[in-house]
């Protein structure tokens, strides 16, 4: 039987890493609304000086023809090859304070054995707490701050952070398993689930990073420059804004949104934050149809910069 150890190869650094540190994890697969995972994966590469500690295996963990690795091709010639990763990496926030990162792709297989793995890292480095996070589309308006739905042990997190308390059944992420089996164990462990604008979801919401940050810092102490997200959030959502001012139709649908979701934050009756008294949610097609103009004038944007 193969050990869950022999997915990963520990690097020289990981003799360096501290015990007693907090593990903040994203990994990017079946869905990722606003790209929050995406982003934050990519405002950590570029903040946090990661240091890998531990590479998983992508051959045993990847479906290569659901996720094919990326070729640059120049003229005549492959001029580099890029594969998937998923990483175990130490960093360092904002004051230089040491922290745990595991990043990269949700793995296809062995999810029973990546996930005792990931917990024999955890046991191995003494992690205090384990924090991760996940984007999903939701019927709330872009005009109100983004909620989250937390989950897992830290019930101090829960009572002053989550917005919505479902009792659903829905698809998971491995990462599920892996809070599954700490919470089992009595270990800290904590959900931060980011609830994005259904109409946003297929967008690069900045909004969706500087919550997440905020998440992380409220579950760990790690401080983050968190200036600049908010900057290109409220750029982003001043976009969304002109184009929602310039058509009624789609300015009722917002605002029944924001209706609903004021009604349910303020303690009235409303069956949840994303329905109606009839159980009704609107849409996403009829915004997304209004909102194509403003995705067109952003992928233009990004092209020009």
């Amino acid at each position: 039987m193969r050990e869950p150890e022999d997915l990963y190869e520990l690097t020289p650094e990981a003799a360096d890493v501290p015990q007693g540190l907090p593990l903040v994890a994203g990994l990017t697969g079946f869905a990722d609304a606003g790209a929050a995972v995406q982003q934050l994966g990519e405002y950590f590469s570029d903040t946090v000086s990661p240091v890998p500690v531990a590479v998983f295996d992508d051959d045993e963990l990847l479906d290569y023809r659901a996720r094919r690795p990326v070729i640059e091709f120049h003229e005549d010639h492959i001029a580099s090859y890029t594969p998937a990763s998923l990483v175990l990496s130490l960093c360092r926030d904002e004051i230089g304070r040491p922290f745990l990162l595991l990043t990269g792709y949700e793995p296809d297989f062995q999810w029973n054995r990546f996930a005792a793995a990931v917990l024999g890292l955890i046991d191995r480095f003494g992690v205090t707490t384990t924090v991760w996070l996940q984007g999903i589309p939701m019927p709330v308006p872009h005009t109100r701050p983004m909620q989250v739905t937390v989950g897992g042990t830290r019930q101090d997190l829960i009572d002053t952070m989550s917005a919505w308390r479902p009792t659903t059944r829905a698809p998971s992420n491995v990462l599920h398993l892996v809070e599954f089996r700490l919470a089992e164990l009595g270990r800290d462990v904590a959900e931060f689930v980011l609830l994005v604008p259904h109409y946003l979801a297929d967008t690069e919401l900045p909004t969706a990073v500087s919550k997440g940050l905020e998440a992380v810092s409220a579950a760990t102490g790690l401080l983050f420059p968190i200036d600049p997200v908010r900057d290109r959030a409220r750029d982003f959502l001043a976009r969304v804004d002109e184009q929602v001012a310039g058509n009624e139709e789609l300015a009722n649908l917002v605002r029944t949104l924001e209706q609903r979701h004021d009604a349910y934050m303020q303690g009235n009756p409303v069956r949840s934050p994303l329905t109606d008294d009839e159980g009704e949610v609107p849409t996403a097609d009829e915004l997304a149809a209004e909102l194509e103009k403003f995705l067109a004038i952003r992928r233009a944007d990004d092209d020009e910069a």
